[in-house]
């Protein structure tokens, strides 16, 4: 049988990171294209503990069914932490509970933008996100991207001209794939735009609490008086990628709206995980958590970024994260990356072309991007140094 698709899948591609890691049973090939978190992170000892103690006294609420908002003892150490550490949540605020960041940003777009609707976006930016306004019918507009943030002059423009734009999509802190992070002078920059043309701000933020270099800038929605920022967030980067637990805090008519599209799709995130996130945070330090983490990262960011000194030649650049999970690596010239990716891999070792994460899916990339959460000190420094063979052998 010939199967017809909507137009909303078909136009749809396979996320290249996916794919790549289709290539990645090979256990000789040294990636450095996932988004993992590491393994290291995750506090199983204690979480084995949380769970144990979940179903010897509490099966009969972690195994049935719950409220879509989330459960409401995660709700309330969510808005707290969140008032209490970042300044974000007001009155006029709620927050949700979803099943990772990811379905927050899809949850944003099937409430705000009809089919023809356009969000516009960094340029590049987190494939999963394209893909979910993809999804939903929505067009894409892609705004260059500069080391401290989104092009404030093309953004300009692009409202200016674009009447059905309806929201921003932002990552400002460690920015994937880039690991930039957007100054503050531009956050408030961005902002007053939007607010002037009566735009949406989605404020992804998986990976702010990541943070192993430089000062804290604040999050947009924590100067957010006009009602205009979605702010959403995750436990995937600080406890467990696995869990699917993620959170929304934004007005409350907006957050409603959520939840009636969140009953069509899943009910309720997992209400077990839900509560097993919800005693980690109040019966251990999860800053003390965080801070391991954070000192995980500068190490394996540090050895990375000085390998790639060593190795690479002068005329390749490449970003200095300041936390987060990537390095985004430029070649000369506007070299095409895929020449460089295909022979990274004939070396085992898999990075992520640029092209993954352009807006413009037919446009080429002179980039690509590196993960160093994942591999070993060890994969590090023998990845690198094979990836600046390729490198040289293709410029």
């Amino acid at each position: 049988m010939e199967y017809s698709y909507s137009e909303k899948i078909a136009n749809l591609k396979p996320s290249a990171i996916r794919e790549i890691f289709k290539s990645l049973s090979d256990p000789t090939i040294i990636s450095f294209s996932g988004g993992n978190p590491s393994p290291l992170s995750f506090p199983t000892e204690e979480m084995a503990k949380i769970s144990a103690d979940i179903y010897a006294k509490s099966a009969d609420t972690a195994l049935q069914y719950s409220v879509t908002e989330g459960y409401p003892p995660l709700r309330e150490a969510l808005r707290t932490r969140l008032k209490s550490k970042f300044g974000i949540g007001g009155e006029e605020d709620d927050t949700i509970v979803v099943s990772g960041g990811t379905q927050g940003i899809e949850l944003a777009c099937k409430i705000l933008c009809n089919e023809g609707d356009v969000v516009v976006c960094e340029d590049p930016t987190f494939i999963g996100a394209l893909n979910a306004f993809r999804s939903n019918g929505a067009r894409v507009a892609g705004v260059p991207a500069e080391g401290e943030g989104i092009d404030t002059d093309a953004l300009e423009a692009v409202l200016s001209h674009e009447p059905r734009a309806k929201m921003l999509y932002l990552i400002p802190t460690f920015h994937n794939p880039m690991g930039t992070t957007m100054s503050e002078e531009k956050r408030h920059r961005v902002y007053d735009i939007c607010r002037r043309h009566g735009v949406i701000i989605f404020e992804d933020n998986p990976y702010g609490e990541l943070r192993f270099a430089g000062e804290d800038i604040p999050n947009i929605k924590s100067f957010d008086t006009e009602g205009i920022v979605i702010y959403c967030s995750t436990f995937s980067k600080i406890l467990s990628a696995g869990m699917r637990v993620g959170y929304v805090t934004a007005p409350k008519d907006i957050i409603q709206k959520m939840v009636v599209a969140k009953q069509v799709e899943d009910v309720h995130t997992n209400i077990f995980f839900q509560m097993v996130t919800y005693r980690y945070m109040t019966e251990y330090d999860l800053d003390a958590h965080i801070a391991d983490i954070r000192a995980l990262y500068r190490h394996k960011a540090g050895l990375m970024l000085s390998e790639l000194d060593h190795h690479m030649p002068e005329c390749v650049s490449f970003t200095r994260p300041e936390g987060g999970l990537f390095i985004w690596v430029t070649l000369p010239d506007g070299l095409d990356s895929s020449s460089v990716v295909s022979a990274a891999l004939e070396r085992k070792v898999a990075v992520v072309p640029g092209t993954a994460f352009n807006c413009d899916v037919t446009a080429p990339s002179s980039s690509f991007r590196l993960n160093y959460s994942m591999p070993s000190d060890e994969e590090i420094v023998t990845g690198i140094s094979r990836l600046s063979d390729a490198v040289k052998e293709c410029i």
